[in-house]
């Protein structure tokens, strides 16, 4: 035992937590540099219209970007408590510490944070993911967590979220998050059109389908909330009771639907009460005026003459004596 420094042998040291998902870590980046090249080239655009732009560009990316960030989030549902636990099996110490759990369309993040983090001569600081998602096999998981030796609290909370616990929560929530997942990517689809028609000459439905996204992302809630449509089995850790919560990306979610709802009624209403607003905003008056101007440049000189002299009461006279 000394040799390990007072840690037992048959368990390895702690994992390090991980601080950023990869996946979500991209898809920030992608439409981070979407915005900046957008920014390159808005000097170049004159007058009032460089401001609609901005507002248009930048409403737009807030939303697809929050639409594909929240599919490889762990904070649909999030909770947190601090309690005295036992660490690990076949061993009476105790430790204080905060564990949390962080449940996502994807699977459920636990984590143990020792308070404070040094503690029985080691780091305790626990960040550990159990996926249930295509391809993925959470029972396995949890056998490798087993045998991995990680501590009680984190295998206590992950086993309720198990194939065979009693609490049925797995297939339920798993359920929930892939119907969520595949409302939100119908929902990005409805965006991709509302952009495409926002620049055409008729913008009002491009309101539309703003509507519509809005409205596949507010379904996407609903599906997942069928996850707490049964009561939560109980998660004690003495006399502390650990009771999840909705995330930061569920009402993040929430938000950006009711921002679409609200695009999409206005542009609605401008369409009917003041169009003219309507199309300088969306920067359509100009290619309006180009048309017309360039309907006069394709007139005929030749013609314009041959009107113009016939019209002549002379011509006119010319013809009558003929």
């Amino acid at each position: 035992m000394t040799l390990f420094d007072g840690i037992y042998p048959f368990y390895p040291q702690s994992r390090k937590p991980f601080v950023f998902d990869v996946d979500l870590i991209i898809v920030i980046i992608v439409f981070l540099v979407i915005a900046a090249s957008f920014l390159l080239i808005l000097p170049g655009i004159r007058g009032r219209a460089r401001l609609y732009w901005l507002f248009r560009v930048i409403a737009s990316l807030f939303i697809g970007g929050v639409i594909v960030a929240v599919h490889f989030t762990s904070d649909w549902e999030s909770g947190q408590v601090r309690a005295n636990t036992s660490y690990k099996s076949f061993s009476p110490a105790v430790v204080h510490a905060d564990i949390g759990l962080h449940i996502g369309l994807t699977g459920v993040n636990v984590t143990l944070v020792g308070s404070p983090v040094d503690q029985l001569n080691e780091t305790i600081n626990y960040n550990e993911q159990f996926s249930w998602w295509f391809g993925s096999d959470y029972d396995y998981e949890f056998k490798e967590g087993l045998q991995r030796g990680l501590p009680n609290p984190i295998l206590y909370v992950a086993e309720k979220f198990s194939e065979r616990s009693p609490c049925g929560l797995n297939a339920l929530y798993r359920m929930a998050g892939h119907y969520a997942s595949a409302t939100l990517w119908v929902a990005f689809c409805a965006w991709l059109v509302s952009n495409m028609l926002y620049s055409m000459p008729v913008p009002v439905y491009g309101g539309y389908m703003s509507l519509v996204t809005g409205a596949f992302m507010i379904f996407a809630l609903l599906s997942y909330s069928t996850g707490r449509s049964i009561p939560m089995c109980v998660i004690q850790f003495g006399h502390a009771t650990l009771k999840p919560a909705y995330g930061a990306s569920f009402w993040l979610t929430l938000a950006t639907g009711l921002l679409c709802f609200l695009i999409g009624m206005v542009v609605i209403v401008l369409h009917y009460t003041r169009p003219g607003l309507l199309k300088a905003f969306f920067d359509l008056c100009e290619d309006e005026e180009d048309e017309v101007m360039l309907g006069e440049v394709y007139i005929n000189p030749y013609f314009a003459d041959l009107q113009t002299v016939t019209s002549q009461p002379s011509f006119r006279l010319s013809i009558k004596n003929s």
